[in-house]
């Protein structure tokens, strides 16, 4: 149940506004509820899981797997295109929306994370914090263990290495590893 309250949170966060998490309290226990729905779901019941996420994230495209366990904090900010693959232990924590293109795979223990905490230590203290989405255009591959920061766009048919931290854009047709990721060399456009 959404109050005026709520939806009003709910735009600064997605606005990139700073907003209080605590007001969103709810939303977020609702997401756990549906996650851990999601990850006791038999693996070979896919019609069920593929149900689920499209009930629960705000798109889900056509032949998406998301391998459990998965977790995030709202789910209605994740889109996800045609033949995405996210492995297990993807971890979305989509304050702001993370969009995924069409077949963007993801190794294991990836984690996307849009919120930012005040560097000033005073304002810290008041629990504030604000978001920056996630973009990755169709066809980039993310290796396992890679950490994508507040605010990246990772452009068309881009690798980014296992274990990297990709904390500024790549453009497209490149390979990049690292940490902080840097490009490595171009790839042949297709």
């Amino acid at each position: 149940m959404n109050t005026d309250t709520d939806t009003d949170v709910r735009f600064r966060m997605i606005s990139g506004a700073w907003y209080n998490p605590a007001e969103l309290a709810q939303a977020r226990l609702a997401a756990q509820t549906r996650c851990r729905a999601y990850n006791a779901l038999p693996p070979a019941d896919q019609p069920a899981r593929e149900a689920c996420l499209r009930d629960f994230l705000g798109e889900f495209g056509i032949g998406s797997i998301i391998e459990q366990p998965f977790h995030c904090d709202y789910g209605f900010n994740i889109h996800l295109g045609d033949r995405c693959f996210l492995n297990y232990g993807c971890t979305l924590l989509d304050c702001a929306p993370i969009t995924f293109g069409n077949h963007v795979l993801c190794g294991p223990d990836c984690g996307f994370y849009t919120a930012i905490h005040p560097l000033d230590p005073t304002a810290r203290l008041t629990d504030i914090e604000c978001a920056k989405p996630i973009y990755l255009a169709d066809n980039v591959w993310i290796g396992g263990h890679v950490t994508i920061l507040p605010g990246v766009s990772i452009g068309k048919n881009t690798v980014v290495g296992a274990g990297s931290v990709v904390t500024h854009d790549l453009p497209a047709n490149v390979i990049a590893a690292g940490n902080p990721a840097r490009i490595i060399r171009p790839l042949p456009e297709p």
